[in-house]
């Protein structure tokens, strides 16, 4: 896509980003704040030895309770070269990682896709396409063949409170979208004999404080229009106050069991499979320092 005039993210901003940035924060340049094996994500991404994970500046979604908001909404990162990038990705899966896992790297989709070119023939793991879930279908659609499997955040069923929390419009009508395109391309989970994701789709679903009826009906969306035998659901209940989540009287609090297992009941209801977080691992410990490491 023209990064003259870039509609890579929903938002369609137009910007210029060889002489400026984009709403996303981010030039023309790769720019990225951390590369290494992540511990942290779902088992069957992480498995025993990491995700060999690459985390990218700057964001198209501005969310008030975001963990990582040093990078996506604050700009902390380096400016690399795209063969840069290709060499990390390939440093990662010399560590022994699992996979390659791209975290929030929508406005720099073109510059991924020709990393991956660089090492075509070289990395053989899989590669992980970790976002916010607030995509186009039509800049999905340049990843077809590039991605092996989508690990997309389904934050909200109202609009209203996409727009509050997110400053994102049409964020249902836009997401479920996506979410049928990543499904269309890489079709029903496959685990190898140690449970880790060769191929697939995990959607992700963070429960907010006072807002377990919208979780519910994220997660009934999710059971009546994608094939349960063929992706997966990962409830997450590590809803930490970050950011600007004190703007919101709401949102000030962590969730209470009663409200995470009121959500988690309702999966198990509707026969939905994935994985489900202990509550004890609401702990500002889990989020990673950014720090350049392997960049």
């Amino acid at each position: 896509m023209d990064m003259h005039n870039c509609e890579l993210c929903p938002r369609q901003c137009g910007a210029d980003r060889y002489s400026g940035t984009g709403f996303c924060g981010c030039g023309a340049d790769v720019r990225a704040a951390k590369a290494y094996l992540h511990m942290w994500e779902e088992p069957c991404i992480s498995g025993t030895r990491g995700s060999g994970t690459v985390f990218f500046s700057g964001c198209c979604l501005k969310c008030r309770f975001c963990q990582n908001y040093k990078i996506s909404c604050e700009g902390f990162g380096k400016e690399i070269s795209v063969t840069r990038l290709g060499e990390i990705l390939l440093e990662l899966q010399e560590k022994g990682a699992h996979n390659i896992n791209l975290v929030s790297p929508t406005q720099f989709v073109s510059q991924i896709i020709e990393a991956l070119d660089l090492c075509r023939g070289k990395l053989v793991i899989p590669v992980v396409y970790n976002t916010g879930g607030y995509e186009r279908a039509e800049t999905l659609k340049m990843l077809d063949g590039y991605v092996d499997i989508y690990l997309p955040d389904f934050k909200y069923f109202d609009n209203e409170l996409a727009k509050k929390y997110s400053s994102a419009e049409n964020y249902f009508e836009t997401v479920t979208a996506a979410l049928k395109e990543m499904h269309r391309q890489v079709g029903r989970y496959v685990l190898d004999s140690d449970g880790i994701m060769q191929k697939g789709l995990v959607i992700r679903h963070l429960t907010l404080p006072t807002h377990r009826h919208d979780s519910v009906k994220v997660l009934e969306w999710i059971a009546e229009n994608l094939p349960k035998d063929e992706v997966l659901v990962s409830l997450m209940s590590q809803y930490t106050p970050f950011y600007r989540s004190l703007e919101f009287k709401e949102l000030s609090r962590r969730i209470s069991t009663f409200e995470y297992n009121f959500v988690l009941d309702k999966a198990r209801e509707l026969g939905l499979n994935g994985f489900m977080q202990e509550k004890s691992s609401a702990k500002e410990e889990y989020t990673p320092e950014f720090d350049l490491i392997g960049i």
